[in-house]
C-alpha cells in the first residue's frame, strides 16, 4: 500500500461531499485522509494549516467563486504544484480554459462523474505534482550545488572549506547533521590503520549503494569510530555543525578519496568520510540526493589536495626563507670570525718568524699558546656551525643510550677548571637522585660545554661560575649560574635563536650559536631550557630533562646494566 495522501473537498454541498469521500475510500489502489471545507475561508484555512496533497475544488462555492479561490492561492503562494481539479455542475469549456490559467490541474463535471474516473483522476494529479516537486527539488539541489562547489574552492584554508561544506550540504539535503571525519593513521600498528580504511570504505560503499543506513552495523561502528576519536588513537572529527544532540537513524554516507600524491601511480587515498545524517526514521533519501553528495564530496577531495599541496608549498617556502637567511648569516659568521682568528694567528705567526731570536722563552711560549687557542677555537666554530646546520635542515640524529650522568658531569667540569683563569672558581653541587638516566652523550656533551664556556666568557671580570645537578625519580634538572655581565632583559626571549647575541657583549667574541645548539639539543631529549638573566649582575640557565625520553619509557634493552632505575 502506498502512503497516505491527503485530500481537501472545498464543496458546500454536504451531499457531493459524501459522494467524493465515499469515492475515494474505495479505492484500491491508494489511501487518502480527506479534509473538508463548506467554504472558500474555510478551505484556505485549511491549506495554510495542513499539508494537502491535492484539493477538490467545487466551481460556485457561497463566499467565493471556484476561480477566485484559486487566485487567492496564487496570491498566498499555496498554488505551487499543489494540483486542484475543478468540479462544476455545467460543462463548460470557457470555465475549464480559465481554470487552467489559474493552475487547476483538471477539470470534472458532477453530473458525469464515476468512482474509477475520479479515483484515476486524483491519482494521476497528485503523482504528477509529486514528479513536478521532484523535478523542482532536484534542479534547487542541483543549482545550490553548483553554488556550494564554488565556495568550496574559492578557499585553501581547510578548516574554512570544511566548515563552509558542512554547512551548505546541511542546508542542501535538509538533514539534521552533517560531519566530516578525517582519518588519521597515528598508530605504530599499521595493519590496524589499513583495516580501518577498509571497514570505513566498505561501509561508504554500502550507503552510498542503497541511499539508506546500513542499519547496526554502521551504528556499532560509528560508535566504535567516536570512541577512538575520544581517545585520541586514530581518528579525529574536524567539523561537526550539529548544535543539539540528536540520534541519528538514517544516513547518507561518502568516502573523501584524496590524490595520492606520494605514489609514482595515479591513485587514491581514503582521507576521510562525511557523514549526513537524519534523526528521523522516516526520511528516504532519494537517488539523486547522493549522487549529488558525491558530486560534492569529489569537489571537496580536491579542494582538500589543493589546500594541503597550497599548504605544504607555504611550509616549503617558509622553509626556503629560512635556509637562505641561515646561509646568508652562516657566511657572514664564518667571514667575520675566521677574519679575527686568521688575523691573531698571522699577527703570532709573523712576530715568531721575524723576531723570535730576540725574544725570551716566556713570549715565544705567549705568541704559541695564542697561535694554539684561535686554531682551537676556528676548529670549535666550525664544530658548531656544522651541529647547527644538522638541527636547521633536521639531520640531527638521537640515540638515548643509560649511562653514569654523576661522572659525566665531573669529567666536563674538570676539563674546564683546568682552562678557567685564576679569576674564576667553578663550583659543581649533587641533589637528589641523579642515577638512573638515558641521553645521548653527543647531545648532552654540547649543552654543559656551551652553558660552561658562555659562563665563563661572560664574566670577564672574574667569579664564581656553579653547577647544580639535582635529580629525583622522573626528571634531571641542572643549572649554571655565572656573575657575569647579564642580558638585557628585553632580548632574553630571542636568545635562543641561531646568531642571535645581547647588545651587552661588546668586544666579547662570539658566533651567537651556543644557547642555538643548547636549545636543540635539550629538546630532542625531551626536555627544556629556561633562562633568568639580571643585568650586570648574574645569569642562570636551568635545563630540565626526563630520565628517560618518551620512546624508550616502555622498553628496556635485554641485558641493561646500566640502568639503576
Amino acid at each position: 500500500m502506498s502512503n497516505v495522501w491527503t485530500l481537501l473537498i472545498a464543496d458546500d454541498c454536504a451531499e457531493d461531499r459524501e459522494i467524493y469521500r465515499e469515492y475515494l475510500l474505495s479505492d484500491p489502489h491508494q489511501s487518502y485522509q480527506i479534509l473538508e471545507a463548506a467554504s472558500a475561508e474555510v478551505g484556505l484555512e485549511l491549506c495554510q494549516k495542513k499539508h494537502c496533497d491535492a484539493i477538490l475544488l467545487d466551481f460556485c462555492l457561497p463566499d467565493m467563486s471556484g476561480l477566485e479561490f484559486l487566485d487567492e492561492l496564487k496570491q498566498q503562494r499555496l498554488e505551487a504544484h499543489l494540483p486542484v481539479i475543478m468540479l462544476t455542475g455545467q460543462g463548460n469549456e470557457r470555465v475549464a480554459v480559465q481554470a487552467m490559467k489559474l493552475g487547476a490541474q483538471d477539470y470534472l463535471v458532477k453530473q458525469h462523474l464515476q468512482p474509477d474516473v475520479l479515483q484515476l483522476t486524483v491519482r494521476n494529479a497528485i503523482k504528477k505534482s509529486h514528479l513536478q516537486n521532484q523535478f523542482s527539488k532536484m534542479q534547487k539541489q542541483q543549482q545550490l550545488a553548483a553554488t556550494i562547489a564554488l565556495r568550496i574552492r574559492q578557499s585553501f584554508n581547510l578548516e574554512q572549506v570544511l566548515q563552509t561544506t558542512a554547512q551548505e550540504v546541511k542546508q542542501l539535503l535538509e538533514c539534521d547533521r552533517v560531519t566530516i571525519y578525517q582519518v588519521i593513521s597515528n598508530l605504530d600498528n599499521n595493519s590496524t590503520s589499513k583495516t580501518t580504511e577498509s571497514e570505513l570504505k566498505k561501509l561508504c560503499e554500502a550507503g552510498l549503494s542503497s541511499g539508506r543506513e546500513p542499519m547496526g552495523e554502521f551504528t556499532a561502528f560509528v560508535e566504535e569510530f567516536q570512541a577512538k576519536t575520544e581517545k585520541n588513537t586514530q581518528a579525529t572529527i574536524l567539523v561537526d555543525r550539529t548544535h543539539k544532540k540528536v540520534h541519528p537513524k538514517t544516513y547518507i554516507l561518502s568516502p573523501i578519496l584524496v590524490n595520492d600524491s606520494d605514489s609514482e601511480e595515479t591513485s587514491f587515498k581514503l582521507w576521510g568520510l562525511l557523514v549526513a545524517s537524519q534523526s528521523s526514521d522516516k526520511r528516504q533519501w532519494q537517488p539523486d540526493e547522493v549522487d549529488i553528495l558525491n558530486e560534492l564530496v569529489e569537489h571537496l577531495a580536491s579542494t582538500i589536495y589543493q589546500a594541503e599541496r597550497f599548504t605544504q608549498a607555504l611550509v616549503d617556502l617558509e622553509n626556503q626563507k629560512q635556509l637562505n637567511a641561515f646561509k646568508s648569516q652562516f657566511v657572514v659568521t664564518v667571514s667575520c670570525e675566521y677574519r679575527t682568528f686568521l688575523t691573531s694567528i698571522l699577527a703570532g705567526a709573523s712576530t715568531l718568524l721575524q723576531h723570535h731570536q730576540n725574544l725570551d722563552e716566556t713570549k715565544n711560549q705567549y705568541f704559541l699558546q695564542l697561535i694554539a687557542d684561535k686554531a682551537r677555537q676556528m676548529a670549535q666554530l666550525v664544530d658548531n656551525l656544522l651541529v647547527i646546520e644538522k638541527f636547521e635542515f633536521g639531520k640531527a640524529s638521537f640515540t638515548p643510550l643509560p649511562f653514569e650522568l654523576l661522572q659525566f658531569f665531573c669529567d666536563i667540569i674538570e676539563e674546564h677548571r683546568q682552562k678557567i683563569s685564576d679569576r674564576h672558581t667553578l663550583t659543581f653541587k649533587i641533589t637528589g637522585n641523579t642515577r638512573g638516566f638515558w641521553g645521548d652523550q653527543k647531545l648532552l656533551r654540547p649543552i654543559l660545554v656551551n652553558l660552561l664556556s658562555n659562563a665563563i666568557k661572560y664574566s670577564p671580570d672574574g667569579g664564581n661560575i656553579e653547577v647544580h645537578l639535582m635529580g629525583n625519580d622522573s626528571y634531571i634538572v641542572f643549572e649554571v649560574k655565572d656573575e657575569g655581565i647579564g642580558i638585557p632583559v628585553e632580548e632574553q626571549e630571542s636568545l635562543f635563536a641561531s646568531f642571535s647575541r645581547g647588545s651587552n657583549v661588546s668586544k666579547i667574541p662570539g658566533t651567537g650559536l651556543g644557547l642555538a645548539i643548547v636549545k636543540a639539543c635539550v629538546e630532542l631529549h625531551g626536555g627544556k631550557v629556561t633562562l633568568e638573566s639580571h643585568p650586570e649582575q648574574q645569569t642562570k640557565v636551568t635545563i630540565t630533562l626526563p630520565k628517560r625520553p618518551t620512546q624508550i619509557q616502555n622498553t628496556r634493552p635485554k641485558g641493561d646494566r646500566h640502568s639503576n632505575t
